[in-house]
């Protein structure tokens, strides 16, 4: 059966929800998506895990449904998204982030212990350093840098059409933003402080990422005490929408595993 998907607003976030109210019985997941991205990104997670969780996924500021300005740092999109998970007040809320997202659920992790019970790392890392030609490219010819997507940020393997809603939101935000988000991975380094997560947390990599190998995936898996890595194979960097079966699969049992 269809998921009726909710599209929704608070605390200046704009999100979308496959069950509105939420269901106090059940897990929340958090989706937080990539940079210069949007919560398109989760759309097949929202839906195909609609049934034994709750799942949001979220617009970070500055771009799609939250407008506004961009942020300078991952410090500062967690703040912004620790606020939004308890204005909507989460039942049991599970950050799960890719890329810089996937930075956003470890600060999250390591900020405010005692409030999530586990977290998702998606083709992510502790450390997000940033190529300087990127930058360059993202300022000069932003119209180059998204059409650059089909080709670095996804599998050989993969239909490129799979990608083109996720492209349309990119094309849409402001290279500003974009840029911003870049700078913020270049500036985070938490690799220090891994040891101090004490939940459990899912590892997803993907065997064909060229922006975040399989390397970096790895190293968190070793340092996070309770960490489960899985490799999802013929996929680069959007894995989510590239072999959304998987992924969904892979979330969904991550989070059986935790109980009730």
């Amino acid at each position: 059966m269809p998921v009726e998907m909710e599209e929704l607003k608070s605390c200046g976030i704009g999100f979308t929800a496959a069950r509105w109210p939420l269901d106090e019985g059940l897990p929340t997941v958090v989706f937080i998506h990539g940079s210069g991205g949007t919560g398109v990104l989760w759309k097949a997670q929202v839906e195909a895990l609609a049934e034994r969780m709750n799942t949001v996924a979220l617009d970070l500021p500055g771009r799609g449904r939250s407008g506004g300005e961009g942020l300078g740092s991952i410090e500062e999109y967690a703040a912004r998204v620790a606020d939004f998970i308890e204005s909507i007040e989460a039942p049991r809320p599970i950050p799960c982030g890719l890329s810089i997202g996937g930075g956003i659920a470890l600060q999250l992790l390591l900020e405010n212990r005692g409030k999530y019970e586990a977290g998702i790392l998606v083709n992510s890392g502790a450390r997000l350093r940033v190529l300087p030609l990127i930058f360059e490219v993202i300022e000069k010819d932003y119209e180059g840098f998204v059409n650059a997507t089909y080709t670095g940020g996804i599998s050989e393997k993969t239909d490129p059409s799979s990608i083109e809603p996720l492209i349309e939101c990119m094309a849409g935000c402001r290279p500003q933003v974009a840029l911003g988000d870049f700078r913020a991975c270049d500036s985070f380094d938490v690799m220090e402080r891994l040891p101090e997560i004490d939940v459990p947390v899912l590892v997803l990599t993907a065997s064909d990422d060229r922006m975040t190998p399989v390397k970096y995936g790895r190293y968190l898996a070793d340092h996070i005490r309770e960490a489960t890595i899985v490799n999802i194979e013929d996929a680069g960097h959007l894995s989510p929408m590239e072999k959304p079966e998987e992924v969904s699969r892979a979330v969904l049992e991550f989070i059986e595993s935790l109980g009730p």
